[in-house]
């Protein structure tokens, strides 16, 4: 997936009231622009780490920029969440990740559950579904991803829907988008929402498939890098 927007990079200096992120650009101006994550971005956000920032060219915008990425002992990350989703579409469209090839028909943000969107519903020419929830994924501890960085009854939420859909027919497909490529391998993380790690393995054990990539970040571009092994354990 590419960028088209323009960015400017420059010195990550602090996150405020969550949404709120200052960046000091190469020439010494100060920033303040939008973070687009609800998520503690646990061992991302230190003080003066390289941070791109996406330049919308909305002059009536409260903030102008969005905190993109960030940069972690020399591997860019991306914070949007808003950009995972597109770029998985973009990847299923592409055929690109093996376990989500051979539909005929992709949507976005289908409604589905309870007050919930799906965020991909891939059809086949027969009409078979599969329900796919893309989570963007940050966080890592020695080269293994996980998730959540934050307690998410709504990552909850989403599983038993998924399950849900499993039990009526349909597949269901956990995707975790992991947003860096310094790691080879994923699990959830436990040691911060235990009880998102037990609804994983009760989807899993449901028949809900779990699938994680690496993603090669870019200023201005999210590529596949490599399949994850997961570790549920």
């Amino acid at each position: 997936m590419r960028i088209d927007l323009p960015t400017v990079q420059g010195k990550f200096l602090r996150r405020y009231k969550r949404f709120f992120t200052d960046v000091e650009l190469d020439s010494g101006e100060v920033i303040t622009a939008h973070c687009p994550n609800t998520g503690s971005l646990k061992t991302c956000l230190d003080v003066g780490r390289r941070a791109v920032l996406r330049d919308t060219q909305d002059p009536e915008r409260k903030l102008r920029y969005v905190f993109q990425s960030i940069q972690v002992d020399g591997t860019w990350v991306n914070v949007d969440t808003s950009l995972p989703n597109q770029a998985t579409y973009e990847h299923v469209l592409a055929g690109s990740i093996p376990e989500l090839a051979g539909y005929s028909d992709a949507r976005r943000e289908v409604k589905y559950g309870e007050n919930s969107r799906i965020d991909l519903l891939l059809t086949s020419e027969k009409g078979a579904r599969c329900w796919v929830e893309v989570k963007n994924t940050t966080y890592a501890v020695a080269r293994c991803a996980a998730f959540p960085d934050a307690v998410t009854e709504r990552g909850r939420k989403h599983l038993e829907e998924l399950s849900a859909q499993v039990r009526k027919g349909d597949r269901a497909v956990q995707f975790f988008f992991v947003s860096r490529d310094d790691v080879d391998r994923f699990r959830p993380a436990v040691e911060i929402d235990p009880e998102y790690a037990a609804a994983l393995r009760r989807a899993a054990k449901c028949g809900v498939e779990l699938v994680a990539y690496a993603h090669r970040i870019g200023p201005a571009s999210l590529e596949i890098a490599h399949k994850l092994p997961i570790d549920l354990d």
